[in-house]
């Protein structure tokens, strides 16, 4: 049985578009959507085993993404979504984690292909 494991340490391109459409979706009040491009960036981090540099960042994304949302699904909020729910910190805290975990993949990927 052959298993295929990508063994190169460059992101794909569709981890880094989601890497970038993550704090993009934040700014534009899209925060419960933004999830899965975070959860994008999350797995594919976790199946690259040689850039832990890249995991740390999206775990970084995670959490700055599940703190948010915890608190608003344990709470007793009457917000109607996450977006209304964020005030200005968490939302900048959210889309400056995002931000940075999408440079450093962009760095990563870079590199790693020599541009």
């Amino acid at each position: 049985m052959s298993v295929n494991i990508r063994t190169s340490a460059t992101p794909s391109t569709s981890t880094l578009v989601a890497a970038w459409a993550a704090p993009v979706m934040v700014i534009g009040q899209f925060g419960l959507l933004s999830g899965i491009p975070i959860a994008v960036v999350l797995v594919a981090s976790l199946r690259d085993r040689r850039s832990t540099a890249l995991r740390w960042w999206a775990g970084a994304l995670a959490l700055a993404y599940a703190t948010p949302l915890t608190t608003w699904l344990a709470g007793p909020s009457e917000a109607p979504s996450l977006s209304k729910y964020m005030d200005t910190t968490p939302t900048a805290l959210l889309a400056g984690t995002g931000v940075a975990a999408a440079i450093a993949h962009q760095v990563v990927r870079r590199r790693s292909t020599g541009k």
